[in-house]
């Protein structure tokens, strides 16, 4: 374990607290749900939860909404599409102490408009040198074998993703995507999955393994807030660019009169 003093924000009179810097980020634990639950509530996600109850929330358009239950067997994060603009329903699944970082790959992309390129839910794990391995099922193995990503397929007609992760003690969570799930959220969970970046848990939550690797850090309370307040920063920021873009774009009309003008575009 290595000590070092966390330079990331400026120094002031604040009693710094223990932290530490855990990698690999898949074997963390579960994290602060504020990561995740912050960001959606600042891309103008609706809070549905209740006061020491599960945590609700519903897209701005009520097509999709997002739950996290502490309470119930396996219990943790449950999101659920409605059929919509000929996307069939899905339905994903994160268990308890799937870290919070890695969920977030999956729930603020549900936040954004989808890329214009084709998703690639592979991509990313390549790039980090995972391993794929091609048979009844297409599997991506992290380089330490423990993490994974799995195009399982039952019999014809029945897949799912699955992914999860694992330790010298056993399976530590696990995470499931219904088939039609959309690629470009794939893409993105596996792109936080297989992340190198460390992740930070305040002392006493780093899971005892030998299979991590941690580095201690001294920080102040006032620099946790303003590195967590960035991130909402940012959301918000994304939703009003949105927003105004949205309501400020050209609208297709002409100068002489009230006939449609020949050859105007198509808006998609």
């Amino acid at each position: 374990m290595n000590n070092q003093q966390w330079t990331g924000w400026s120094s002031g009179a604040q009693q710094a607290e223990q932290h530490y810097l855990v990698e690999p980020r898949y074997l963390a634990g579960g994290g602060n749900l504020h990561h995740v639950a912050d960001f959606l509530r600042a891309s103008g996600w609706s809070d549905k939860s209740k006061t020491g109850g599960p945590l609700v929330f519903d897209s701005p358009d009520k097509s999709v909404r997002i739950g996290y239950d502490p309470y119930t067997q396996p219990g943790g994060w449950t999101i659920s599409a409605n059929p919509a603009d000929g996307q069939e329903a899905w339905h994903a699944t994160f268990t308890r102490q799937t870290p919070v970082e890695i969920v977030a790959g999956f729930t603020d992309a549900l936040t954004r408009p989808r890329s214009a390129h084709a998703p690639n839910a592979w991509g990313p794990l390549q790039e980090q040198r995972w391993q794929t391995e091609q048979g009844q099922h297409f599997t991506a193995m992290s380089p330490d074998g423990g993490a994974w990503l799995q195009y399982h397929q039952s019999q014809p007609g029945q897949a799912l993703w699955w992914a999860g992760a694992r330790n010298e003690h056993g399976r530590i969570w696990d995470a499931s995507f219904t088939a039609s799930t959309p690629m470009h959220l794939i893409e993105s969970f596996s792109a936080a999955l297989a992340d190198p970046q460390q992740v930070m848990r305040p002392r006493g939550h780093v899971p005892p393994s030998t299979r991590i690797r941690t580095t201690s850090v001294s920080v102040r309370p006032d620099e946790l807030s303003a590195w967590q307040q960035a991130r909402v920063t940012a959301a918000r920021a994304a939703t009003w660019a949105r927003a105004s873009w949205a309501t400020t774009r050209p609208r297709h009309t002409t100068a002489t009169g009230p006939h449609t003008q020949a050859g105007g575009r198509t808006r998609r």
